[in-house]
């Protein structure tokens, strides 16, 4: 079998079977898709890459952010470090809907142009696969014209981009007397018009007391169904109002943040094969003491993910790399946990079976790696020891 390319002289982390190492292996490459990972073995290619003993590892993919956006929110971030709280600072008008008056007002050149140093710091550290999220639009316009853009950006852009719909993000101003017609809006309106547009991969809604109660992210998850969308959640992370729960009953693709999940919450996860995606930036940022129940997940066996969630406000991270140190440090995740919630896990969060492991039959995204040990990516702070991304768009 001829092949156009062979990464050869490779100590590989599969992470396709635990972390799957092979000692001397080599991966083949052909059509922009690895037909083979596994131990080196004789075959005739177009291009020979000696990696020197490098480690190999899928891509890495950061399956939750908000990188689209206009403006920044320093300032709340200053009001935070002088004891002001984030339900107090949203009340007053922040939060949220500060980023949605910002993104409003910036055209689509601008928002390309403040998002592309966030894509271009996290593409730098290997990853391949990013999820950006709507949700700082808030009307049927601007969320639409986000939702088009984010698309348009990921043909451009060199990384693969899953876009989801976060309608259910904040309520607007337009319907702050009127939380039934928002509702209504999105389910009866915006859902049908993003599936008939393929606009977005999933729908994500914030299921929390300063946001959506859960009966009314049922609504919206119902008409996702409906129209044959998937679903995400932002769930636990200020209150335990069964988010978990909640995502679990609509088989969602995966619950984020979960800091306040109790043990029914991560059974009910297992149950439904939905990702727990943990958000250290989010608990760093915000000071959270409360951290998401790890040991029920281990024991319920729910696949956690990691990710930066970068966005102005909560996490302004763009480290990957980062964001598995800070899982580790503050969340005790294992180096195997961490370095597989941002591979098989995180691209089982997005319900992407091509990427996030090196199997035949998966596109051909590989991140090349300094490092004597594994345990390095996740260990060194403020540290990139990436040798070389491969990413083919295919």
């Amino acid at each position: 079998m001829r092949v156009d390319r062979i990464f050869t002289n490779a100590r590989l982390a599969t992470m396709a079977q635990g972390l799957g190492i092979v000692e001397r292996g080599m991966v083949a490459e052909l059509g922009g898709h690895i037909v083979y990972a596994g131990p080196a073995e004789r075959m005739d290619a177009e291009v020979v890459v000696d990696c020197g003993g490098r480690w190999i590892t899928p891509g890495l993919i950061d399956c939750h952010t908000h990188l689209v956006y206009g403006g920044d929110r320093a300032a709340e971030f200053e009001q935070r470090l002088n004891g002001a709280s984030y339900e107090a600072i949203a009340a007053s008008g922040g939060g949220i809907l500060s980023t949605v008056k910002a993104t409003r007002a910036a055209r689509d050149a601008v928002l390309a142009a403040q998002a592309l140093p966030r894509v271009a710091a996290l593409v730098a550290e290997g990853v391949t696969t990013i999820e950006i999220k709507s949700g700082y639009g808030l009307t049927a316009e601007s969320e639409l014209r986000l939702l088009r853009a984010i698309r348009k950006f990921g043909r451009v852009w060199p990384v693969d981009v899953a876009v989801t719909y976060l309608g259910a993000h904040a309520l607007p101003p337009e319907f702050a007397e009127d939380r039934a017609g928002y509702l209504a809006l999105i389910c009866d309106e915006m859902i049908p018009q993003i599936a008939r547009e393929g606009l977005a991969d999933a729908v994500d809604g914030f299921c929390e007391g300063i946001a959506f109660s859960p009966d009314e992210i049922g609504q919206v998850f119902t008409a996702a169904a409906a129209h044959g969308l998937r679903v995400k959640l932002h769930a636990d992370q200020l209150s335990n109002l069964h988010g978990a729960e909640l995502a679990a009953r609509f088989r969602a693709l995966s619950a984020d943040h979960l800091e306040y999940t109790d043990e029914a919450g991560a059974a009910a996860m297992a149950a439904a094969g939905t990702v727990a995606v943990l958000l250290p930036g989010a608990f760093y940022t915000l000071r959270e003491t409360q951290a998401p129940p790890v040991a029920a997940f281990r024991a319920h066996k729910v696949a956690m993910a990691v990710s930066t969630d970068l966005n102005p406000g909560t996490s302004p991270l763009s480290s990957l790399l980062l964001a598995m140190n800070m899982a580790a440090t503050q969340f005790r995740l294992t180096v195997e946990e961490c370095l597989l919630g941002v591979t098989r896990h995180a691209a089982a969060a997005l319900g992407r079976p091509d990427v996030g492991t090196l199997e035949a039959g998966k596109k051909c995204h590989l991140a090349i790696w300094n490092v004597e040990r594994l345990a390095e990516l996740v260990y060194r702070i403020g540290y990139n020891a990436l040798h070389e991304r491969i990413w083919s768009r295919v």
